[in-house]
């Protein structure tokens, strides 16, 4: 029997995190791809330091001619990520930064594997594993410690853009305990907050009082409590930050993205990536998945794996793990979701309506346990699969 009395950690960056400067920078040249050319194939990674940023990797069009053409707007759209993000310090605005674009077409040795055609369907582009997971711990099925550490990040960068606490800068960082009791989260023993801000002159203790009413505003009430430790900038000044104090790199923080290490991880990152590569792709429905068994009851909580291999449509193998929570046999929902759902890379993109321009918006606060949007965005997270799951069970 699993634990049910227990402390759990997670944390999440912001989006001026330097990592997730990179990873928003290569979804969206993803999206600037994508919006031209539904079938653009792209794998784009990017890197960032002090006054430089650097994007490379490899894209096949439709018409591959067109790709010199494309190229030209890249420089634009990095700027444009930084801008958004709020950088404009010395050592990283976004006017002034050095940016170096080195995307180049596409190995045909990878795309031949990958482009269906005649009798064969469209194959992965990479072999690999991929896990979803979900939790009815929160009403967005995530585990909580992972869901309110995002959440704390997201109101901070609000105020910070619309004006309202103007001396915080972009770069920051928060991380939860947990407290569980009867397998469900019941409080937080510990707070992590660090952010970037104005002034040397502002101390830890000035910080505090800037950020602690936001976290009161995101925490269930009665999560904190006098017993709380509060940890604020426990370095002290943090001013200088983002890729001018830290190198960042796409696809680094794989465990924000997810689930905060409550679930396992099959090891690949999403940023940069279009939905032929089931690194991402394949995750995004693991997660449809796991969260649709949820939503229909048949567990607590669902873990799925998925295995792909480069170049084969279909997945390897289908897991299911309902951690001891599961009304319904695990072995008999992993013979319902083939009749359910097509796990075929084409098949998942198609079910999920992942060929849009939907990918920049997922680079900060989780690619999970966010509200499914009017034009496809977040398109996984919707539990419309419950119903037919729970007939084919």
């Amino acid at each position: 029997m699993s634990r049910q009395s227990y402390v759990f950690t997670s944390e999440s960056v912001s989006e001026g995190h330097p990592d997730k400067v990179c990873d928003r920078i290569s979804d969206a040249v993803l999206d600037a791809f994508i919006a031209e050319d539904p079938l653009a194939r792209v794998a784009c990674e990017t890197f960032a330091t002090t006054n430089r940023v650097v994007i490379g990797g490899e894209v096949g069009l439709t018409d591959q001619a067109k790709l010199a053409e494309y190229m030209g707007r890249i420089d634009d759209i990095a700027r444009a990520c930084i801008k958004d993000i709020g950088y404009e310090q010395e050592k990283f605005h976004h006017e002034t930064v050095e940016i170096t674009n080195v995307l180049h077409e596409q190995s045909a040795h990878i795309a031949q594997g990958v482009t269906g055609g005649g009798n064969r369907d469209e194959g992965a582009g990479d072999q690999g594993i991929m896990f979803g997971y979900a939790t009815n711990e929160t009403d967005a099925l995530m585990p909580a410690p992972i869901l309110f550490s995002h959440a704390i990040l997201k109101r901070l960068a609000e105020v910070r853009k619309d004006g309202t606490e103007p001396t915080l800068r972009p770069d920051a960082k928060s991380q939860l305990s947990v407290r569980y009791e009867g397998g469900k989260p019941v409080g937080v023993t510990s707070i992590v907050l660090s952010t970037q801000h104005e002034s040397e002159s502002q101390t830890s203790d000035d910080i505090r009082a800037i950020v602690e009413p936001y976290i009161r505003q995101i925490l269930p009430e009665g999560w904190i409590s006098g017993e709380t430790e509060w940890w604020v900038n426990p370095t002290g000044t943090f001013v200088i930050g983002g890729p001018d104090g830290d190198a960042g790199l796409t696809g680094r923080k794989i465990i924000v993205d997810t689930y905060g290490g409550a679930a396992p991880h099959g090891g690949g990152a999403f940023s940069g990536k279009d939905p032929t590569k089931v690194d991402r792709s394949a995750a995004y429905a693991a997660r449809y998945l796991a969260k649709n068994v949820v939503a229909a009851g048949m567990a607590e909580r669902c873990t799925v794996q998925l295995s792909y291999a480069i170049g084969v449509a279909r997945p390897l193998s289908i897991y299911v793990d309902t951690h001891g929570t599961g009304e319904i046999d695990a072995a008999a929902i992993e013979r319902a979701i083939p009749k359910v759902m097509d796990l075929t890379p084409r098949g998942i993109r198609t079910h999920l309506d992942l060929n849009k321009p939907i990918y920049a918006r997922t680079a900060a606060y989780g690619h999970f346990g966010r509200a499914p949007e009017a034009d496809g965005g977040f398109s996984w997270e919707k539990t419309d699969l419950a119903e037919a799951l729970a007939k084919a069970v």
